[in-house]
């Protein structure tokens, strides 16, 4: 009897698991037409999932702040999680998208229509291969502006307009400005800099997310004995630094090899960075 052959993307929803994307939603659903969505992103890296615990909670706390209500707990989303995984060989990488919207509501979104749905894909981790980045016209909004404070789907139109923009000018991704004009982030990605041996990353202050990722590398990093120092940056800082590199869960740890005009090479503090991260990987559950 052939063995059967393991699936390339999985979902969970309305109670059930499928590999055929799931139908959810139509335009009269709150979700579609007013934008009551948030999302957290995970990984599975050769058959090890890191801080899947952290990022199944953050999901729930991301709903709570945009008024949703959701019924299941980081607990209940971690284990379907790992439930998922375990139907993947484990020399596949996976991306682990869990999922909270509203299906009611008008402007505000009726929490009892709160809904859950799980997505797991193959994604191989990114390559070592760099990125470049220019400084971009778009900010990100001040937490009094949006829902900053959670992550949720309203707030990437605005990511993708700075993404658009890198593009059009022959860049990867952008750096954005919070609204003071300090250096918030990377388009959707946590920023880190080098100058002389001191790391130096931007304090979150409401208007970025603080990567989980981003929060794993610190403490990672204040271990080995490399301090961080989380304080205001200006742009000027980056076009001087000696070493740029961004943090996300989507590709984890990665250099910034040019900066506007700028040549940078991959760096000691981004190696012992990169390094630190995947040997915690090979020790996660």
């Amino acid at each position: 009897m052939p063995k059967k052959r393991p699936p390339q993307r999985l979902y969970y929803a309305n109670g059930r698991w499928t590999e055929e994307q799931p139908m959810l939603l139509g335009p009269r659903h709150h979700a579609v037409w007013q934008g009551s969505v948030v999302f957290d992103g995970a990984r599975s890296i050769q058959g090890r999932l890191p801080d899947v615990a952290r990022h199944s909670a953050r999901v729930v706390e991301s709903a709570k702040r945009l008024g949703l209500a959701p019924a299941l707990d980081g607990a209940e989303i971690e284990a379907l999680i790992r439930k998922g995984a375990r139907r993947f060989p484990k020399t596949v990488d996976l991306y682990i998208c869990p999922m909270f919207y509203a299906e009611e509501g008008f402007v505000r979104p009726d929490p009892k229509s709160t809904r859950f749905v799980l997505g797991l894909y193959e994604s191989p981790l990114p390559k070592i291969t760099g990125f470049s980045a220019c400084r971009s016209s778009f900010r990100r909004p001040a937490r009094d502006m949006a829902p900053t404070d959670a992550k949720a789907a309203c707030l990437y139109p605005n990511i993708a307009r700075s993404l658009q923009e890198a593009a059009d000018k022959g860049f990867d991704t952008a750096v954005i400005l919070d609204p003071l004009g300090n250096v918030a982030e990377f388009s959707f990605t946590n920023l880190f800099l080098a100058k002389k041996g001191v790391v130096a990353t931007p304090a979150p202050n409401g208007t970025f997310l603080d990567g989980i990722t981003r929060q794993r590398v610190i403490g990672l990093l204040w271990s080995a004995g490399v301090a961080v120092e989380e304080r205001t940056v200006a742009f000027e800082e980056l076009l001087a630094a000696d070493e740029i590199f961004a943090t996300g869960n989507y590709a984890k740890v990665q250099p910034c090899t040019r900066i506007e005009k700028r040549k940078l090479r991959p760096g000691p503090v981004f190696r012992k960075a990169r390094r630190l991260y995947m040997e915690f990987v090979e020790v996660s559950a």
